[in-house]
């Protein structure tokens, strides 16, 4: 091999890694700057059923039917038991207009008459003043001989929007989202549960501590067999 052959064998093998290294420090650097980034926003980050369905609360009708027979000539036990557990959630503080509502033309259209002003006097007996109840007619069609006396109030209620909505193919999960109703009856079932619908919008106000019975439950907790008072140790310095 001659001279200037083998001066240019070094030469070219310094070209060829000259053109290597700048590719491979590009490479570092988008590697190192995926490493560093703190998160990662991407569209498939399912939505949260409490915003698809959120509790509301309005002031909306109550509503209890109840059946009357064609030969009843009063207002029945299992009526009137229906009746009292349907006024339990009447706000007696907000006085809203109790509405019985008495079928005309149907086959029990007198006994109908009768049982609603039993109804009426039940009302008045659990704290719904007279001047708050009232009756109005609606025609039930002579065809019907049970129809019912419709007894109506107004209350707060805790509630969500109408479920069933299925605006989309439930299989199509492209996207890792859930579907449109996912989470409604759910949040449904939570808001039927809640007793005062207040208690969505704030605490309530403390009530008095009662000292007596905070004394009792302090006793029977240590006279409990489970209850074990720790020595006090002196400790010599």
């Amino acid at each position: 091999m001659s001279h200037s052959a083998r001066n240019q064998v070094p030469q070219l093998a310094l070209h060829g890694s000259k053109m290597v290294m700048p590719a491979l420090l590009l490479a570092i650097t988008l590697l190192g700057g995926c490493a560093n980034r703190d998160s990662v926003t991407v569209g498939a980050i399912p939505d949260d059923y409490r915003t698809n369905h959120p509790i509301m609360i309005s002031q909306q009708d109550k509503t209890l039917d109840i059946p009357v027979g064609a030969s009843d000539r009063d207002m029945t036990r299992a009526q009137k038991e229906s009746l009292l557990g349907f006024l339990e959630g009447y706000d007696r503080a907000a006085a809203s207009v109790v509405t019985i509502s008495v079928p005309t033309g149907s086959a029990n259209e007198i006994a109908a008459q009768s049982a609603a002003r039993g109804f009426a006097k039940v009302a008045a007996a659990n704290g719904v003043r007279r001047d708050r109840i009232a009756f109005i007619s609606y025609d039930a069609g002579g065809g019907d001989i049970a129809a019912p006396v419709r007894v109506t109030y107004s209350a707060l209620r805790a509630h969500t929007d109408k479920c069933g909505r299925w605006s989309a193919d439930i299989a199509d999960t492209t996207e890792n989202k859930h579907y449109t109703n996912f989470g409604c009856s759910y949040q449904n079932n939570l808001a039927a549960q809640i007793a005062n619908p207040n208690d969505l919008l704030g605490p309530r106000q403390q009530t008095p501590v009662d000292a007596t019975r905070r004394g009792v439950v302090i006793d029977g907790y240590r006279k409990a067999p489970f209850y074990t008072p720790v020595p006090r140790q002196e400790v010599d310095y």
